[in-house]
């Protein structure tokens, strides 16, 4: 046999602390066919600074779809099924780098997803640029091992085959048609080189993670051995691997026989009934008459072998809506017929390769006048690869290599909802099928209908109304997660272990908003003292923060007066453009040229603003270079009065020292307390503490001028003005 090895990488990518799914770095590769060893190399670095300390990565992995991971332990939404994913611990301690192996032999074909992530996270508010978080990164490649010339076993065809030695073992595989209900693989004539008893073990099937359905047998001596499978893939090509257990030099002669037993569909599976519905839906066209003739006589024909076939099958037709979005149509309505004689099936088609990062919904509705017997029961199971044609009390939804999903309607219980996380890539089927407490004799001719609703949605219901549904990518591949807010929690934001009360919402809003009102003082102030323009500047930061504020609140409580992105560019300028007019006031500047650079350092605050809203640069540096303007002036000022400025004691212990406190208690409060949990009353003291600094630190007016001098301040071109000198009139 020629063995092919193959390498497969990714780039890195830098992990993040873990609060949503959004969180994990997910890496997409597609092992190809006759793959027979998967390994698997993962390497995991971290920074070499003081920042940087043990930390433990956790990585998963799925094959079909992107794992459903629950690191915080949330609840999941109801009638949500969910199995756990399988996951490895890589764990950085005092070494920067580590590499990790995970090898998988004989793994399926087709998508392979890993994910991984940091610890939960924190949930402190970090401002950037105050600290240097630690990079942790991973890259994850893919070596495979492939058969070139896999040899293909024939059904019902016997083929003798040599396993050359335990430490080669031999690989086949054998095509599964559609419609096979089962398959029987028999091994025989098992014969060693030496002429001993041989003792062989079969593996039939792939290993997929995070279960795998793959089924061992075990044959001694030249006795024959089977092992029977219901159900096997469809379609689908299903690798056998045949290793010697006996010793080491000694080569195994074997003979593989591989027989299928075939379910035969019903008339409504026929594709001449399926083309004479679409005619029937579209109406009649020129030279429609002659193809539909067959139709009309295909159809009786079926319709007397029912009795004898083992399924009905539904034409459901495919309707692409969106990215991840799919909604599942029935031509002959939403309602099929379940009997107790064979069971109905439907094909959920999620075969694209960009079905998988979504969640697929199916529900049921039981019309309860339908069913003649009060106490039977429609089962239902919705399985991937194969459906199951088998549907009783007993069973639980398997088929040879997967595990179904279980629902059932009953005339007591009418309803029934399944949602499958992150579907894997294949064709789904929903297999419906009447069952009667004391067997099918006593369903006799019973038929039931249900009303079948499917479709694939990127989030269920939309996360709810504590969430947001975002659309996730990782190269070319997309798949969704749910973001919650205001402490709920969950796949689908259901889980309100941690949730907030409408009250506290109600409180969070009216604190952050409120606490902006604090800016009224320092406006009064402004005024009084005649500083209109920073007056101005004052009442465009209140209003916006309070808007901003008022639009950026989780759950209910939440009023947008314009967009949210306009809101929060307009509040972050402002309270950049406050502390710098602030400054620069306080440095006694003259007029022109204190106004020159309120203009000038508007525009480049907005400009950085757009470049990096949140980077602590954007108000540092205007603080900064504020601040310089502001100590040159005064130097400049006590050099020419040959003396401190200002001058007055009173200004300094009564304003000065207390307005510098509050900014700097507030610069504190900022940077280094708030948390996703405390953020609506430490921001909020930040407002308040930010309104009163500036409120102390406003100068004093000049004291030539008064206040509300308005007639002083306003130059007319004509003045009247009034004689006081008495006219002395002669009489005479």
């Amino acid at each position: 046999s020629l063995y092919v090895s193959e390498y497969f990488s990714q780039s890195a990518q830098k992990l993040s602390f873990y609060s949503w799914y959004g969180n994990a770095k997910l890496f997409h590769f597609h092992v190809p066919e006759d793959t027979v060893l998967l390994r698997w190399l993962l390497q995991a670095s971290r920074g070499k600074g003081p920042e940087c300390t043990s930390m433990e990565i956790t990585v998963h992995f799925r094959h079909g779809a992107p794992p459903v991971i629950n690191p915080l332990g949330t609840r999941f939404p109801a009638n949500a099924t969910v199995r756990p994913s399988y996951n490895i611990s890589i764990t950085l301690g005092s070494a920067v780098q580590n590499t990790t192996f995970v090898n998988v032999t004989t793994p399926a074909a087709g998508d392979w997803f890993i994910a991984a992530h940091l610890p939960q996270a924190a949930g402190r508010i970090e401002v950037k640029g105050f600290s240097t978080p630690c990079p942790y990164m991973f890259q994850a490649d893919m070596f495979v091992l492939r058969l070139t010339d896999m040899p293909v076993l024939e059904p019902g065809v016997p083929m003798p085959h040599t396993v050359v030695s335990p430490a080669k073992p031999l690989h086949v595989k054998v095509f599964v048609p559609k419609h096979a209900a089962g398959m029987r693989f028999q091994l025989s004539s098992c014969v060693t080189s030496e002429q001993r008893a041989c003792t062989v073990r079969v593996l039939l099937g792939s290993i997929t993670l995070p279960q795998s359905f793959q089924r061992s047998l075990t044959c001694t001596g030249s006795i024959n051995c089977s092992l029977a499978l219901e159900s096997p893939p469809w379609e689908k090509w299903l690798q056998i691997m045949v290793e010697s257990l006996g010793t080491a030099n000694a080569s195994v002669k074997v003979e593989m026989l591989a027989s299928f037993t075939v379910c035969r569909p019903g008339s409504t599976s026929s594709f001449l009934n399926f083309i004479s519905l679409n005619q029937s839906q579209a109406g009649a066209r020129p030279g429609a008459a002659g193809s539909s003739a067959p139709a009309a006589g295909e159809a009786p024909r079926n319709a007397s072998g029912q009795q004898s076939s083992c399924l009905q099958s539904q034409p459901v037709v495919r309707e692409d809506l969106d990215v991840v979005s799919v909604r599942y149509r029935l031509l002959n309505g939403p309602s099929v017929p379940v009997s107790s004689l064979a069971p109905t099936l439907l094909l959920l088609s999620l075969n694209t390769g960009m079905d998988s990062g979504g969640s697929l919904v199916v529900s049921l509705l039981l019309n309860k006048t339908s069913v003649s017997l009060a106490n039977a029961t429609v089962a239902a199971c919705v399985s991937a690869a194969s459906p199951v044609l088998s549907l009783n009390a007993t069973r639980n939804c398997s088929t040879a290599f997967s595990q179904g999903y279980p629902l059932s309607v009953s005339t007591s219980s009418a309803e029934a909802m399944l949602i499958v996380l992150y579907p894997q890539t294949d064709d789904w089927f929903l297999s419906l099928q009447l069952l009667c407490p004391k067997g099918q004799g006593e369903c006799g001719g019973a038929e039931g209908r249900v009303t079948v609703f499917a479709y694939l949605t990127p989030c269920f219901n939309d996360c709810g109304p504590y969430g947001q549904c975002s659309l996730l990518r990782r190269h070319g591949y997309l798949y969704a997660g749910c973001s919650c807010k205001a402490g709920w929690g969950g796949w689908s934001c259901t889980d309100d272990t941690k949730a907030q009360t409408v009250g506290t919402q109600n409180l969070a809003t009216l604190l952050l908003t409120l606490s902006n009102l604090m800016f009224l003082p320092a406006i009064a102030v402004a005024v009084y003292r005649f500083y209109l323009v920073e007056a101005s500047v004052y009442t465009y930061t209140m209003f916006f923060s309070t808007f901003y504020h008022a639009c950026d609140q989780p759950g209910v409580a939440v009023m947008c007066i314009m967009d949210y992105d306009t809101l929060q560019y307009c509040d972050f300028l402002g309270s950049v453009v406050s502390i710098w007019v602030t400054i620069l006031c306080m440095a006694r500047l003259k007029k022109i040229l204190k106004y020159v650079l309120f203009v000038l350092g508007t525009l480049l605050i907005a400009m950085s603003l757009q470049l990096d809203r949140r980077g602590v640069w954007n108000m540092m540096g205007p603080c900064l270079f504020a601040l310089l303007i502001m100590v040159t002036a005064w130097v400049h000022h006590g050099a020419k009065r040959r003396h401190c400025y200002p001058s007055s004691w009173k200004r300094w212990v009564f304003y000065l020292l207390p307005g510098i406190t509050l900014a700097f208690i507030a610069i504190s409060v900022y940077a280094f307390m708030e948390t996703n949990e405390n953020y609506y009353y430490t921001h909020s003291i930040w407002h308040v503490l930010v309104a009163c600094s500036v409120a102390f630190l406003l100068p004093p007016r000049d004291k030539h001028k008064k206040p509300w001098a308005w007639s002083q301040k306003l130059t007319c071109r004509y003045q009247i003005c009034q004689n006081d000198r008495e006219e002395l009139y002669a009489v005479t």
